[in-house]
């Protein structure tokens, strides 16, 4: 059992939760994830990257976006509360290494696995320079964590609302063709960011490393229903992954892959979104608002 220290919502469907677990909390490394159980033996297996941990304290930090019902019913944990099962440090650990000029490109809710990985390429020496976009400003997350940290913050969002109206993907091809040019990019974000992200930095030859986050059970390679292409290879991303060169992933069929349940996991999410008012709108009533 794993006791909840702290709860924050981010945005309205983004949720930062600190937790109880020590070995985990002394073993992990930048881009590893753990596989989150809320309460049952029937619940959902969720994996999450761990966003930040505190081993002198014993607790890890996981940063999670509502989709579906599992997600949602790790919202309504309040502080106090008990996950029942988290299982990790998983998956291989960044490679990290003085590279000279990295350039970390997180897209949403991918600031969060992308804040230990920026972490330590600064400790190895590299000069920092940090992406953010969003759709939106209200989805901007990590801003603070993150300038404090980079040699370079730039944020943009899709429709203007705060920083740069943009999508990442233009700061980036700026810095690519830029003296001196990025010498490594990590990209961590939704599908269609990392695919090109990797396009953008494809033509100048500069390594470019994403984080994959596919339809994932067991986390020990044992289902395979995380498997992805790469470079003409079947690869398990929570064995061999979650990190992989991003000019060798296939992305089309990963994109495909995680499709196949998009319409049960929309359903689930208005369904949840559902509960949650009919209860707003019940503790309103008890509280003798007409």
């Amino acid at each position: 059992m794993h006791r909840i220290v702290s709860k924050k919502q981010l945005s309205e469907e983004v949720f930062r939760i600190t937790v109880e677990a020590p070995f985990i909390a002394e073993a992990r490394k930048p881009g590893q994830f753990v596989i989150v159980q809320r309460n049952s033996d029937y619940a959902e297996r969720i994996p999450l990257t761990i966003a930040d941990a505190d081993p002198s304290r014993g607790t890890i930090t996981l940063i999670f976006q509502t989709v579906g019902k599992s997600t949602h019913k790790l919202a309504e944990l309040e502080e106090g509360d008990y996950i029942q099962n988290i299982l990790g440090p998983l998956g291989r650990p960044t490679h990290i290494e003085k590279f000279g000029r990295v350039v970390c490109v997180g897209g949403g809710i991918g600031a969060a696995p992308m804040y230990p990985i920026a972490q330590g390429m600064k400790q190895a020496g590299n000069y920092l320079i940090v992406i953010l976009g969003a759709r939106t400003k209200e989805l901007i997350i990590m801003e603070e964590e993150m300038r404090a940290l980079a040699d370079e913050l730039i944020v943009v969002t899709d429709d203007g609302s705060y920083g740069r109206k943009a999508l990442v993907t233009e700061p980036l091809k700026e810095l690519c063709q830029a003296s001196p040019r990025p010498d490594c990019v990590v990209a961590i974000g939704p599908p269609i960011m990392m695919k090109f992200c990797a396009e953008t930095t494809r033509p100048f030859g500069i390594k470019t490393i994403v984080s994959l986050n596919t339809i994932m059970i067991d986390g020990t390679g044992m289902c395979g229903g995380c498997r992805v292409t790469v470079g003409g290879e079947t690869k398990f991303v929570c064995v061999d992954g979650p990190e992989f060169d991003g000019h060798l992933v296939d992305f089309n069929n990963m994109m495909l892959r995680l499709s196949a349940y998009k319409e049960i996991e929309q359903k689930a999410h208005e369904e949840c979104h559902l509960e949650m008012q009919l209860k707003e709108m019940k503790s309103t009533k008890g509280k003798g608002n007409p």
